[in-house]
């Protein structure tokens, strides 16, 4: 994570994390953590302490808040087990952010080192100011929520100078109590001897069997499916003895197909008890209707049976009363029906306009997974991607982007707007690159030295960055993708008072950006 430093102010609160017992042994005690609002710029110095699970772990963070990155976290552990000794539905170690809203943040994994007790490190960045952090035993590295099992939590904190910051009390949060962790049908996740199978694809393991404990098998079968598949690609790929780096890409594959698989199957299992729900209704409503039509059939029949009567005034005044009475009891009968058949149908309304919702929801959480796997894919692909355009410049990456420098051999002289010889086999290969790479927006920044007036230089470097756009246009890559900027020579990267620092001002960068 990159470092970045800004002003601000220091408020510290201490939030009271009561952790309930796991099924696998974690005692039921309430434990009291630290939770930190972290000053703008300032270094401070976090201890942890293991709980009463495992007491002899520890760890320290180094910890600073920025006005660019957000809360940066370099922490480090040790004397941390084995995840799969707490039990059959552990596999990996999650560091988690909780703010005192109990707001619960993933911020990353902490990877096994070593078949025993092992150390690790962790950097990470959060956009929280204000959490406690601590560390959990999970099944894998994409859960949502923390487990019980925790291991470990920080103490109060230090600050550069020295001096403890001060707390306060605050939350109380609660773990995950999945019934996953409680269920004696949780799998092994595999053979006795653990220290033979990599993490990831215990995690993997872990990952589809919480699928189909979430009921995949019925509801998200094709998701559940391919998250199989994707497990025995991984391990087929370890146990064909591939390099590491490759079993843990496919195992990861594996984890998010069943991670999706899960979510899929609790949305689906959700909308369709709210179907239930709504034809129970349908039932209800019609079953409602019916007696309404037999209490108007037996009111007109009664009104028959009147009119019978009137003509035979013979009939004696005690049974016309009994007739009238019956009449009156018949009509608030149907009044009645008439008030149980309005509060049906409004029922029905409601539960059909909450499906509407939960459909809309469902929609959108596809789209938004669809996009964080484009996000996934282009993120895994750009250190091949950097590679391949190092045969063209010079390549480093900040927050804008990659970005490309190309050298000043381009040109054919310092102050020429046109290519040299050997430039244009370079832009036609970098064409080939860039268009074979769609998902990267490219922007086109010109800079010179400031030798000539401002309105020259930015003349200059807006013909070149039009030119470069212009060649890379004609080599596939869509205007829509380009943006061209001439900067002149307002952007120095070092200062023009010798001809190497004018030659390094001298530069043209294209920035890619990530267009998702």
């Amino acid at each position: 994570m990159k470092n970045s430093r800004a002003l601000g102010t220091l408020l510290t609160l201490v939030c009271t994390v009561v952790l309930t017992g796991s099924a696998f042994a974690q005692l039921d005690v309430p434990r009291r953590t630290t939770a930190i609002t972290y000053p703008l710029d300032d270094l401070v110095m976090v201890q942890f302490r293991g709980t009463t699970r495992f007491p002899r772990m520890k760890g320290e963070a180094r910890i600073r808040r920025t006005s660019r990155n957000g809360t940066e976290i370099e922490l480090s552990v040790s004397k941390m087990p084995r995840p799969f000794e707490l039990g059959a539905g552990y596999a990996t170690y999650v560091l988690w952010a909780i703010s005192p809203e109990g707001q619960a943040d993933n911020l990353g994994e902490i990877k096994r080192r070593g078949f025993f007790e092992f150390d690790s490190r962790i950097s990470v960045t959060t956009k929280l100011q204000t959490f406690a952090l601590i560390i959990t035993a999970e099944p894998h590295f994409l859960v949502t929520r923390p487990s019980q099992e925790i291991m470990l939590e920080n103490l109060s904190p230090v600050a550069a100078s020295g001096n403890k910051l001060p707390t306060v009390p605050s939350v109380q949060y609660f773990g995950n109590s999945s019934d996953f962790f409680r269920d004696a049908r949780t799998p092994e996740i595999a053979e006795l001897d653990y220290s033979k199978t990599p993490s990831a694809i215990l995690q993997a393991k872990q990952a589809v069997a919480l699928a189909r404990f979430a009921g995949a098998e019925r509801d998200a079968l094709e998701e559940y499916k391919e998250a199989e598949s994707l497990l025995v690609n991984a391990e087929n790929s370890w146990k064909a003895g591939r390099d590491d780096e490759q079993i843990d890409v496919a195992a990861r594959a594996a984890i998010s197909a069943a991670v999706k698989a899960e979510s899929t199957a609790y949305i689906r299992k959700d909308a369709r008890e709210k179907r239930n729900e709504k034809a129970r209704a349908d039932a209800e409503t019609r079953q409602a209707e019916n007696r309404y039509a037999d209490a108007q059939n037996e009111i007109a029949e009664l009104k028959r049976q009147l009119q019978d009567e009137t003509r035979q005034r013979e009939l004696s005044e005690r049974d016309v009363n009994t007739y009238s009475t019956q009449i009156k009891e018949l009509r608030a009968e149907n009044g009645r029906l008439r008030e149980e058949l309005g509060r049906t149908k409004v029922e029905a309304d409601n539960a059909k306009a909450k499906l509407d919702t939960i459909e809309t929801a469902q929609r959108a959480a596809e789209e938004q997974r669809d996009r964080d796997q484009r996000l996934g894919t282009l993120t895994a692909g750009q250190p091949a991607f950097m590679q391949s355009l190092r045969r063209f410049g010079s390549v480093s990456k900040n927050e804008r982007g990659i970005i490309l420098t190309l050298p000043e051999t381009y040109w054919s002289a310092v102050r020429s707007s046109s290519f040299s010889p050997a430039a244009d086999t370079k832009l036609s290969s970098l064409g080939e690159v860039l268009a074979n790479n769609p998902d990267y927006r490219v922007v086109i920044e010109a800079h010179t030295d400031d030798k000539g007036t401002p309105e020259e230089l930015s003349s200059l470097t807006e013909q070149r960055a039009r030119l470069i756009a212009d060649r890379l246009s004609g080599f596939g890559v869509t205007n829509a993708r380009i943006e061209v900027k001439g900067m002149g020579a307002t952007l120095p990267v070092a200062p023009n008072t010798t001809n190497a620092n004018r030659a390094r001002n001298r530069r043209v960068n294209l920035i890619l950006v990530p267009n998702i």
